[in-house]
């Protein structure tokens, strides 16, 4: 009897996996063939590498279980980066607009020419700081590790760029690339937040909270004026003959009579006005607030000589030699003082003024490499 192809791998699967079924024809145990032996035990370490790690544990079991939603986050990311820069530039500009259009002549009517100078002079002061700060996070490169060989340090071997990553480098999915000192991913920015650019980013984001949180506090009664109009002049609709009116609204209609004939409706010039007025102030306080939450947890990692991704790892750390009786310690942070000198650049007094409250494209100091600053030990007393 011929025995047909697929019988025959059926069968050599069969003795793969099962190899003590393999029975000579006198009831002895036959010895397998190396070949078996081999492919057998690769199978065994094929099967146990799926499960079994000395390295293995709760942490890596939930990257593993996450990592097709972080695939699918990058790739979002990646793929609609400009969107999200064409949203911040469209939702600035619409704030800008109603600023200049509905607001600003109110103003002249309203203050003092001395306040007026004074709103002018803040308001535009935070627009320049606004639109260089943005500008230059989105084009300035975050820096990259040198791929040609060099004599610079390293601390590890990128997996997946196969080049030497020095301190603080990390490998970013969505830029397929190892930046320097990497923060994080800005989908905002269509870029990654790294050594040459983070300044930038964090100057965006003190300077955007600032002008959200003033348009927010100058325009709250001009929100409740507007938010009070729109639902007066809704009530007076329901009014309307041919509009049934019941519950509450009948006692209103009774009361009130005299009061909301003398009231001309609303014209679509002043619906737009209102509505405007409530929309800048809604979307201002929403950005303040959420921005605000993001700039001040910046703010405390600055103060800490860290960034995002280092606060996860210090975090780690810090527990791993505290079960072994060991205090960590941040290589990178110089003190608080000092930290916040060394990532704004300030290098003598005037640069509080020229390079931190005015638009300022100086580079950061170092280069991202390394990180034995020639004052590391006695910093600049400034």
């Amino acid at each position: 009897m011929r025995l047909c192809p697929p019988f025959l791998l059926l069968r050599w699967l069969w003795l793969c996996v099962c190899p003590r079924q393999w029975h000579c024809s006198n009831g002895n145990n036959c010895r397998l063939p190396l070949c078996v032996k081999q492919i057998w035990a690769y199978l065994r370490l094929m099967v146990d590498s799926l499960y079994y790690n000395t390295l293995t544990n709760s942490d890596v079991v939930m990257d593993s279980l996450m990592e097709p939603i972080f695939w699918m986050v990058d790739l979002l990311t990646r793929r609609f980066g400009a969107v999200f820069v064409c949203l911040v530039v469209i939702l600035t500009s619409s704030i800008l607009l109603v600023v200049y259009v509905v607001m600003l002549p109110l103003t002249f009517d309203t203050y003092s020419p001395a306040w007026i100078a004074c709103h002018i002079i803040y308001g535009h002061w935070m627009i320049i700081m606004i639109i260089f700060h943005y500008y230059k996070a989105t084009i300035t490169t975050p820096g990259y590790p040198p791929t040609m060989k060099n004599d610079i340090p390293f601390v590890s071997v990128c997996k997946k760029c196969i080049i030497p990553k020095p301190a603080r480098t990390h490998h970013c999915a969505i830029c397929n690339t190892c930046i320097l000192k990497m923060d994080h991913h800005c989908p905002w920015l269509n870029n990654c937040v790294g050594h040459f650019n983070q300044r930038y980013f964090f100057s965006f984001c003190v300077s955007m909270t600032l002008g959200c949180v003033y348009c927010s506090i100058s325009g709250r009664n001009l929100y409740l004026d507007a938010y009070s109009a729109i639902e007066r002049f809704k009530h007076m609709d329901l009014d309307k003959s041919g509009v049934p009116v019941t519950g509450m609204g009948q006692l209103i209609g009774i009361l009130l009579p005299v009061q909301r004939t003398n009231q001309t409706p609303l014209t679509f010039r002043d619906e737009l006005f209102h509505k405007s007025i409530i929309y800048m102030w809604v979307l201002t306080s929403m950005v303040a607030v959420a921005l605000g939450g993001l700039t001040i947890w910046h703010a405390v990692l600055i103060s800490r000589g860290e960034t995002s991704i280092e606060r996860h790892l210090n975090q780690k750390e810090t527990k791993r030699m505290r079960k072994s009786g060991k205090v960590y310690k941040n290589f990178f942070n110089y003190g608080r003082l000092n930290n916040w000198k060394v990532f704004l650049g300030v290098e003598k007094k005037s640069h509080w003024l020229t390079r931190v409250l005015l638009p300022s494209g100086h580079v950061p100091i170092g280069n991202g490499l390394t990180w034995d600053y020639p004052f590391r030990k006695d910093m600049m007393p400034i």
